[in-house]
């Protein structure tokens, strides 16, 4: 589970620290203090991944060296309470590899640091826990003053303010939570304290890997300040989380709200890593897994759809009880009737203006203002949903009834104001307005909640219930297909489910017919249609990587551009990092063009930029005072260093200072997230792996003339890849999909789930090839390591084939003339031949317990039997060498005359190689096995034992690199060898990577 921690602290000499002796010891290090006149050397320091100095443009490159640098801050700082530098720790997402850490901490160092002035020393440290997993995280050292090409200069108070401190607590949650995204990693963090949160649990820091080791390592010897600073650290974490099992053993409901807080129902494994996060040592951690399985609120829902356990609390059922009780008492209610009369002037007025709406535009008109107090709208993409909204309006307000409109984010309220004319906000707002009793509704108000699809259950289910309570009428309008909630559940979904709704499925959005085809398609889940629609279309575009895509992308935006120059366009992509890339591009290509003034420099929200007359901006930020909400697009018209003029896009200009807002970016880019509801004539996408079903269906979706769609070969291999990633279903569930007797298949079957089918259509569609063999050097040609460590034989060659039909030819010819029972002369000759192998494979055995080699002619006589066995019966002998070494005993007993036992083992493995199902049953047996096995060497301090059986858990975990039937069987089975998120690597680097087995370089697993 990701979590967050970010810290600040000042280094300073008050405390008696040594900005030299803080940079050695962070960065693992022996570095010269000159002001001390000793060398402060913790080059033995382990866990240490990556170290480097980054520095703004204008810093003299002689800093580049991080003794130089500190020594220099040492000597410039004179007073004896010098503050020195300050330090930004933070931890990173344990589900990243070690590259993806580094290369995340280093945009945030860049991002929050470098580009605001200051010289940044990061460091990141890949510590392990005691239960074997990574505790990564990373320490930024930072310089506190001035930066330019003769030295220092003053200390940037600014820097100090608690504003920064917050504002650099949420960009790296933002930060974080992007790139997550990006990796298709399922996890999030959040910035927000836990009391914020509504969690009774005090926020703890990461580190205590580090202070564990300093005493073992002899890090205290070599630097008492650094060790002391450590280790006081590391024991406030510990007992933190100490103080958090203490209060989750007294009230486990605290850790099922905390569970809760972004999704609606969860696993046994997702309750032991929260349990890890909050306890101390083994001990408490079981008392803490416990008391949260024996939580009064914990509800045992069954088994989900991949065969896991699911559960929920008490207080979500009754959260969504009470959404679903007021959401029943609105819809039986029938008190904001409108006349016909109404609805037919309002419709009048609309065709003079030249809007006609279409049979089924017309129908969702009827049924919202039919006068029932619960009205569900679920239209696709581009059907017109706002326009039919804002007929309703002249409606509803023509009989006498205020009209208000509430979104989760504020673009999609401006939206919805735009196309609708409802005068909207965001949910937020509005309920705090309602906590200083202010804005309440009432009987004479209509509440529009548009893209109802994004927001929580808890969110709806408190506003769901004031409505009722005051008697307004809720109008809920979405598409539950497109972006899904943020905190936990799928409320738009299942209240549609319960009470239904109108539908609107005729797309108007786009021009042309075969795209709105598209979009149905999108809606429906078909993405792969849709994507070879607009491949047979010509506006799929493959390069060789992401970085050429971009370029590519970015070169037919400008020919676009400058061929339609009044047409609207907008560059879409999954992460804001692409964004900011796509931004420069596109503005490079605006300034070669001539189309922009003179640049100048700003620092804004998201570091330093260069704006000019004619760059077209994005607002980041809600501002009531100027009109804008977060999203807002406009075009700049006069810039300087202190103030800005832009013409938003809606025809109005706004003016302000640079000092008073300054949460803007360049906008010819956003991310998807801030498309929904936004229309334009054309469109242009790079496609990452963290796209799915629902941002593809959105970014696909927004143009009216045309769309292009770009992607990297280096994301995808191929266009089929794309279509995979870009289809997948992430859809969020509710608890109360799971009240049926058959609790799973209702929703497996929503959802399109049957693993059943999944496995047996890949059981057809591959031969079983596999056959097993035991001696690494005494195997056939062509046997091939397997699971377990096995080894699997592949196809034979025609060569293997025709030595393999001579023998069988010599040995079938007597038994067709003296058999007079030819099955039962068989039998016999299967069990000479097992008997003659067995005595074979058991003379090796004895050879090596007594540590020698077998000899020449030992080798020689396993070949032969193995030759006579598998004439008489085919892979007989790989079968049996598979059931020895599952149990070694029975070599001895067959090589004694005695093979029943080992007879009913080779069969049982005969079984496995020719049932692909029985061998994945197998795998996961083997699997838990050795986990459990690990688990209980670890609780009994066993640590060599402890190792080797993770080792033989990451040479399972490689071998489905080499055996593809085998990786595609199990691929469907993820659950229960406790795969949690997809992350796009193959089968065996997820199951490394998700029981945190670090063996992957060493053994070639590439995570």
């Amino acid at each position: 589970m990701a979590i967050y921690h970010l810290h600040v602290k000042v280094i300073g000499r008050k405390s008696g620290s040594s900005a030299v002796a803080s940079a050695a010891y962070r960065s693992g290090s022996r570095l010269r203090d000159e002001r001390l006149d000793r060398s402060h050397d913790f080059s033995a320091k382990r866990g240490v991944v990556h170290s480097e100095v980054m520095m703004p443009e204008n810093a003299p490159a002689a800093w580049s060296d991080r003794e130089r640098l500190w020594n220099d801050v040492e000597a410039f700082e004179v007073r004896k309470d010098s503050q020195l530098a300050r330090e930004v720790e933070f931890a990173i997402p344990r589900e990243m590899t070690q590259a993806q850490g580094i290369e995340l901490a280093r945009d945030f160092a860049q991002s929050e640091f470098v580009d605001q002035g200051m010289i940044a020393d990061v460091n990141v440290h890949w510590d392990m826990a005691e239960d074997g997993m990574p505790k990564p995280h990373a320490h930024v050292m930072l310089t506190m003053r001035a930066v330019n090409e003769n030295g220092f200069g003053q200390k940037v108070r600014d820097w100090n303010r608690t504003e920064m401190v917050e504002r650099w607590r949420e960009r790296w949650a933002e930060i974080a939570n992007q790139r997550l995204a990006e990796l298709d990693i399922d996890a999030r963090i959040d910035h927000r304290s836990l009391e914020a949160q509504g969690i009774g649990l005090e926020p703890q820091s990461q580190i205590g890997a580090a202070a564990q080791r300093i005493e073992s390592q002899g890090i205290a010897g070599q630097g008492i300040e650094a060790a002391a600073n450590v280790a006081d650290r590391a024991e406030m974490h510990r007992e933190i989380a100490r103080g958090n099992g203490e209060r989750i053993i007294a009230d486990p409901s605290i850790a099922m709200d905390a569970i809760t807080q972004q999704q609606s129902t969860f696993t046994q494994r997702d309750m032991a890593k929260f349990a890890h996060r909050h306890s101390d040592g083994i001990d408490q951690f079981n008392a803490v897994t416990g008391a949260m399985r024996g939580a009064p609120d914990l509800v045992e829902l069954g088994k989900d759809g991949r065969g896991e356990d699911r559960f929920t609390t008490r207080e979500m059922i009754e959260t969504e009880q009470r959404l679903h009780r007021a959401a029943e008492r609105m819809a039986k209610r029938d008190r904001h009737e409108v006349r016909d009369a109404d609805r037919l002037a309002a419709r009048a007025r609309a065709e003079a203006r030249g809007l006609v709406l279409s049979a089924e535009q017309a129908d969702a008109l009827a049924q919202v203002t039919n006068g029932r107090d619960l009205g569900v709208v679920l239209g696709h993409a581009g059907t017109g949903k706002s326009a039919m909204l804002g007929v309703a309006r002249e409606a509803w307000e023509a009989a006498g009834y205020e009209v208000r409109g509430v979104a989760l984010s504020g673009i999609a309220a401006e939206n919805l104001e735009s196309g609708s004319g409802i005068t909207s906000r965001t949910i937020a707002g509005m309920e705090n307005g309602w906590g200083q009793s202010r804005d309440l509704l009432s009987e004479r108000d209509v509440l529009v909640i548009d893209e109802a699809g994004m927001v929580g259950t808890r969110q709806l289910e408190r506003v769901l219930s004031h409505a009722a309570e005051a008697g307004a009428k809720v109008v809920l309008v979405g598409d539950p297909q497109q972006l899904q909630a943020i905190e936990a559940g799928a409320a738009f979904r299942s209240i549609h489910e319960r009470h239904g709704g109108v539908e609107i499925g005729e797309v108007r959005r786009q021009r042309e017919d075969w795209q709105r085809d598209a979009t149905r398609d999108l809606a429906t889940g078909k993405t792969g249609a849709a994507i070879h629609a607009y491949a047979r279309g010509g506006m799929v575009h493959v390069a060789g990587s992401r970085e050429q895509a971009r370029d590519d992308l970015i070169e037919r935006w400008d020919r676009d551009r400058q061929a339609s120059p009044d047409r609207s366009r907008i560059i879409l992509t999954h992460t804001n990092d692409e964004v900011h890339a796509l931004n420069e591009g596109a503005r490079e290509r605006m300034r070669t063009a001539g189309d922009l003034g003179e640049d100048v420099r700003v620092t804004v929200e998201r570091g330093a930029r260069s704006f000019a007359s004619g760059d077209r901006i994005m607002f980041l930020q809600n501002e009531r005072s100027l009109g804008v909400k977060n999203g807002t697009l406009g075009t700049i018209e006069q810039v300087s260093a202190q103030s800005m003029s832009v013409r938003i896009d809606d025809g109005r200009s706004v003016e302000f200072d640079l000092k008073d807002y300054n949460r803007i970016d360049h906008g010819y880019a956003a991310t998807i997230h801030k498309a929904q509801g936004m229309t334009v004539d054309r469109t242009h996408v790079l496609a990452t792996p963290g796209m799915d079903a629902h941002s593809s269906y959105v970014a696909l979706s927004r143009h009216r003339d045309g769309m292009n769609l770009h992607y990297g070969r280096d994301d995808f291999a191929g266009r089929d890849r794309l279509v995979r990633t870009l289809s997948r279903d992430r859809a969020k569930d509710m608890a109360s999909d799971y009240e049926r007797a058959d609790p799973i298949q209702g929703y497996a079957e929503r959802r399109g789930i049957n693993f059943r089918e999944r496995v047996a259509e890949i059981v057809r569609k591959i031969v079983p090839e596999r056959v097993r063999g035991m001696f690494d050097g005494l195997r056939f040609p062509g046997d091939v390591p397997g699971p377990d460590g096995e080894r699997r034989r592949e196809r034979e060659t025609p060569e293997r084939e025709s030595a393999t039909a001579a023998v069988r030819r010599t040995t079938d010819a007597p038994e067709r003339t003296v058999a007079e029972d030819p099955e039962k002369e068989l039998r016999r000759m299967r069990t000479r031949a097992l008997v003659r192998h067995a005595r074979a494979v058991n003379s090796i055995f004895e050879m090596q317990q007594q540590g020698g080699k077998a000899s020449p002619e030992q080798v020689k006589e396993l070949q032969e039997a193995r030759n006579e066995f598998e004439a008489v019966r085919p892979y007989g002998s790989h079968d049996a060498e598979a059931a020895y070494k599952t149990n070694p005993e029975l070599v001895e007993l067959a090589a004694s005359g005695n093979p029943a036992r080992a007879i009913r083992a080779l069969q049982l493995e005969t079984e496995l190689r020719t049932d692909p199902a029985r061998l994945a049953d197998r795998f996961v047996e083997r699997w838990h096995k050795l986990d459990q096995t690990s688990q209980r060497q670890y609780q009994a301090g066993d640590m060599s034992g402890y190792k080797t059986t993770r080792a033989s858990m990451g040479d399972m975990a490689k071998s489905l690199e080499r055996d593809p039937q085998l990786e595609s069987i199990l691929a469907g089975r993820k659950q229960q060898l406790g795969i949690q998120f997809e992350t796009g690597r193959r089968l065996g680097q997820e199951l490394a990577f998700t029981h945190g087995i670090d063996l992957g370089r060493g053994r070639g697993i590439g995570l």
